[in-house]
């Protein structure tokens, strides 16, 4: 699965389209949030992120609340200051939850089923600076929670070329189930808010 965002201005809600290996569309994603909540709070801010057919009936929706203090990944283990993301598939219908925890340096959120059981533990790479001059792909580590589980995921943000400021995530996640598909789409959404989209807030 690839998802792509579109190159716009930070403080337009986002827009995402989400195609399979082949480069076929497969879904979009687009978010809905308040227009103050971008401007001021930037990626801190909450919002809802609607993942629809390419006929337009929505699959999955994903919902992370706005926290005044959350984000830092030094006091990410409090539930005031970490975020979480929860995952239905389809509205109404929970499956899950996604959930920041604390670490010294690196980026860390887990995958967790709706009987609030870990499911896989994503890290960033060590490196806090993910800027435009890195041409290489910037790989998220995924650690599988489940025991003796054959599936390899595995989730990467590759680089498009020089002439773009679109951000191009690759999920891959072999003999999955549907729910733990979606579990990852999602995480793909909060890796490009939390990671990506603060650099480009930052650099405003």
């Amino acid at each position: 699965m690839m998802l792509s965002n579109s190159p716009i201005d930070v403080h337009v809600a986002n827009g995402f389209s989400v195609g399979n290996r082949r480069g076929q569309k497969c879904y979009a994603a687009y978010e809905e949030s308040e227009y103050c909540n971008r401007m001021w709070c930037g990626p801190n801010r909450g919002f809802e992120m609607h993942v629809t057919q390419n006929d337009g009936r929505e699959v999955i929706r994903c919902t992370r609340e706005f926290k005044c203090c959350a984000g830092c990944c030094w006091c990410a283990d409090g539930n005031h200051c970490g975020w979480v993301m929860k995952v239905e598939a389809p509205r109404g219908n929970l499956i899950g939850h996604i959930r920041q925890h604390g670490s010294k340096w690196k980026t860390n959120i887990t995958l967790y089923d709706v009987y609030n059981q870990e499911l896989y533990d994503i890290w960033s790479k060590c490196c806090p600076f993910f800027c435009i001059c890195c041409s290489d792909e910037i790989n998220f580590h995924v650690h599988d929670a489940k025991p003796g589980t054959p599936s390899r995921p595995r989730i990467y943000r590759k680089w498009d070329g020089c002439c773009t400021t679109a951000d191009l995530l690759v999920c891959e996640f072999p003999g999955m189930e549907v729910e733990e598909k979606a579990l990852f789409i999602c995480a793909c959404f909060m890796i490009e808010t939390m990671v990506f989209e603060r650099l480009k807030w930052n650099s405003y």
